[in-house]
């Protein structure tokens, strides 16, 4: 028998649902990335300065950070199969209204649904993982999640060198024309591939089932801590009050709803998954950091074109995918955290040792260094969150893996303003170096003293 395309029989991993899990989870990194090489010409072309187009950057992080944990939570319900071909077709919308654009509001508008829309695909392809093993009984090959972490990584290195390609070609118009077929290519392939699963016996009550307050309340706490991470001054303090009251709000809702969008009464005595999202969270504020600030020195403190700062980044890309690759199928967390926690430790020690004068080859080897927690942390803290997760809840635990990184983006680039202000001078990279120290040093403790990673991913004995 088949359903949807997909054999029930029980037998292995069926690898025809790869190729869409790839696609669908791919399409947030390469939007969050190739945006990068267009800002200037987009800016050029609108009349819009750089404050202006920045909201380009932050508006799919505030929508794709407020959704993964929402569309993730509608995966556990009607099964990722439905979400994934709505949040596909929206990117291809998405991507239509953005090449057609007369103007930056309309522009900022469409990466708002680029954001939304590709939030299906990696909780998407976490339940799809989860119920394999169900269906099977037995645990997902670990070559699946490492191809699922390598997919990712992949084109958040390769996205800007791709959209300086479709620049060259056609324009900054392409790199929102590329998310049409990307979304035809996911729907086709999620339609004849992804499982179907019966609707909900009962409609009614399934507001309740959704927590709408829930979902309400989470929003304007993440909307006003992102808002507030993105403008830090003192005439911002009135965000971190609403996201205070509004974190105090959430958290009465969600231990006396009958079923909360986060179960918040659950996740509290999972304290394993609890340190891996603070894990993820101080992981990425160090990885974008690096990547978008140590990027902006070596262009105008180091002198470097921007082709150029981009190709110095390419070691940390083979890197990444050589470490994955390795390590990829050894059923263990444990090692890659803490391997990943050194390898930030050491970089940016040898960050604060570089100067304007110092040799390129100390950059390159910056980056080499750099590519090791970036093939290990990724990897390690996704594969954490599958393990530990509530099966029924998968999705919206992956959903929330996402959204811990992005705030640590946000919280990278505090840093990067903080630390370079108008200009990014030698001075200003140590100054982000050792703030990004701190934060490996913190990241190296929480997985030292957490016990529980000696028993994740391990075979019972």
């Amino acid at each position: 028998m088949t359903d949807g395309g997909v054999s029930t029989a029980k037998a292995g991993f069926d690898r025809r649902l790869i190729p869409p899990m790839m696609l669908g989870s791919i399409l947030n990194p390469v939007n969050s990335t190739i945006i990068a090489v267009a800002l200037i010409p987009i800016g050029a072309a609108l009349g819009a300065p750089p404050s202006e187009t920045a909201w380009l950057v932050s508006a799919l992080y505030l929508a794709t950070a407020l959704g993964q944990p929402i569309v993730g939570r509608l995966i556990d319900i009607f099964g990722p199969r439905r979400l994934f071909l709505a949040g596909t077709a929206l990117v291809g919308v998405a991507g239509l209204i953005g090449t057609l654009a007369p103007d930056l509001a309309v522009l900022i508008g469409a990466r708002v649904l680029l954001g939304i829309g590709t939030c299906a695909g990696y909780p998407a392809a976490m339940a799809l993982l989860r119920s394999e093993a169900d269906r099977t009984g037995q645990d997902s090959p670990a070559g699946v999640l490492t191809a699922l972490a390598l997919a990712n990584q992949t084109i958040s290195v390769v996205g800007p060198l791709l959209g300086g390609l479709l620049i060259g070609a056609g324009g900054w118009r392409t790199v929102f024309l590329l998310n049409v077929p990307l979304s035809v290519a996911a729907i086709v392939l999620g339609a004849l591939r992804l499982p179907k699963r019966p609707a909900p016996a009962r409609r009614t009550g399934m507001a309740g089932r959704l927590d709408l307050p829930g979902m309400a309340l989470f929003a304007v706490m993440l909307v006003s801590l992102l808002l507030f991470l993105m403008n830090l001054r003192a005439a911002s303090w009135y965000l971190a009050v609403i996201t205070v009251a509004a974190g105090a709000a959430f958290t009465v809702r969600e231990l006396r709803a009958g079923t909360p969008f986060i179960d918040l009464r659950v996740l509290g005595g999972n304290l394993p998954l609890v340190a891996t999202y603070v894990r993820a969270l101080v992981a990425y504020t160090v990885s974008y950091a690096f990547i978008y600030g140590f990027t902006q020195w070596t262009e105008k403190g180091f002198g470097l074109s921007p082709f150029h700062a981009g190709l110095v980044q390419i070691p940390m890309f083979l890197v990444a995918m050589a470490i994955a690759t390795v390590t990829g199928r050894r059923r263990g967390v444990r090692a890659k955290l803490l391997i990943g926690a050194a390898g930030q430790i050491v970089a940016c020690l040898l960050m604060v040792t570089l100067t304007e004068t110092s040799p390129l080859w100390m950059l390159l080897a910056l980056a080499v260094i750099f590519g090791v927690p970036q093939g290990t942390n990724t990897l390690a803290l996704q594969n954490s969150v599958y393990y530990q997760a509530d099966s029924e809840r998968i999705g919206s635990s992956a959903g929330l893996l996402r959204t811990f990184g992005y705030i640590g983006s946000m919280v990278a680039s505090a840093m990067i303003a903080a630390s370079f202000g108008q200009h990014a001078t030698t001075s200003g990279m140590h100054h982000l170096a050792w703030l990004m120290l701190g934060a490996g040093v913190l990241y190296l403790l929480i997985t030292v003293v957490d016990r529980s990673l000696r028993h994740v991913a391990q075979p019972e004995r």
